[in-house]
């Protein structure tokens, strides 16, 4: 390990030599480069679910968006996450944003973590994108005043059936709405010392569910993290008919994420609010879009008639000399031999 100059340690991993990695599966594979457009546009939706304690404590919030985005002009699907709480009374949060392909895989994805304890504070950044052929992750770990940096490169060939933590809140979904878990399927993930790890869901059947005063039939699907050094993680899930995440536990953990109100019963209570478009990640996107199209046609126009830019020279050079108090009244006196130029105009 090296030594950053601003105090940091910093680790440079490389990706598994061939024939070491990990590989997924063939149907972990298949099963996400079937999913169909009707598929993924069902699960463009937010949703957003309360954080409790065994005690039934309200800790904080859990919130997901899904949208239809685009990335350096390619057409994507945009996913952010959000949960915000406390956890034996430290204040803690963690946001996704993850940008995907159609088939769920990563183009760029940001992950940050946040838990505020006595005396200090622990937070976790890791950037991954995708570039040349290479998923190149930056990993920052600080600790009080202790900062680490790590990085490392995967080629993209040996990362299909990749799930992240973004990626892998869509996949659940897909999987919710298909009702089928196929056996042996195994994705690949990332641990946090950025090894390649397998990823497995599993599935929980039905259940009976109480959301909103009614008991619902909800299907459960469970997913375990692997791991090279320790036992691995697992999560439990539960989805209404429509994708809706009813229900999130990790096992082991007193802290359960539950659906309060059916979405039907949220539509209905929503209040009409501003529209802000720029904290509409879809809507910003798309002014965007539209900026650079009127900004390379504006320089198209002016490339074809480069007297306009000798004139507005002329006129700001001469307005500068005279500095005269009426502008407006400067500049029509200033253009008006100009309309002796334009053709008559008809009656």
């Amino acid at each position: 390990m090296d030594e950053d100059p601003s105090g940091g340690a910093i680790s440079v991993a490389e990706g598994p030599k061939h024939g070491e990695e990990l590989r997924a599966s063939d149907k972990a594979v298949t099963y996400i480069s079937n999913i169909e457009p009707s598929e993924l546009q069902r699960c463009v939706f937010p949703e957003s679910l309360v954080t409790v304690s065994e005690d039934g404590r309200d800790l904080g919030r859990f919130n997901v968006a899904v949208e239809f985005a685009r990335r350096l002009q390619q057409p994507c699907v945009l996913l952010h996450a959000q949960s915000h709480g406390a956890h034996d009374g430290s204040p803690c949060g963690t946001t996704v944003t993850a940008y995907l392909t159609v088939d769920l895989e990563v183009l760029e994805e940001d992950y940050y973590e946040n838990v505020k304890l006595a005396g200090h504070s622990v937070e976790k950044k890791c950037h991954m994108v995708q570039r040349d052929g290479q998923m190149l992750i930056d990993k920052v770990t600080t600790v009080g005043e202790e900062v680490t940096t790590e990085s490392a490169s995967f080629p993209v060939s040996v990362l299909r059936g990749l799930v992240t933590e973004g990626s892998c809140l869509l996949l659940m979904r897909l999987i919710a709405l298909r009702k089928e878990v196929p056996e042996h399927m195994a994705f690949v993930s990332f641990d946090q010392h950025m090894r390649i790890i397998h990823t497995t869901f599993s599935e929980l059947g039905l259940k009976q569910l109480e959301v909103g005063g009614e008991v619902l039939e909800v299907f459960g699907v469970q997913r375990i993290v692997h791991s090279v050094e320790s036992s691995p993680s697992t999560w439990q899930c539960y989805f209404l008919d429509d994708g809706h995440l009813v229900s999130r536990m990790q096992v082991g953990s007193p802290i359960t994420v539950k659906l309060l109100q059916l979405p039907s019963s949220i539509d209905k209570g929503f209040e009409k609010i501003p529209l802000v478009w720029e904290e509409d990640m879809q809507m910003c996107s798309n002014f965007l879009d539209r900026k650079e199209e009127l900004k390379a046609d504006h320089a198209s126009y002016l490339r074809q008639h480069p007297e306009i830019r000798a004139l507005m020279s002329d006129f700001l050079q001469f307005l500068l000399l005279r500095k005269p108090d009426d502008v407006l009244q400067f500049a029509k006196e200033y253009f008006l031999p100009f309309a002796s130029c334009r053709p008559p105009e008809q009656p």
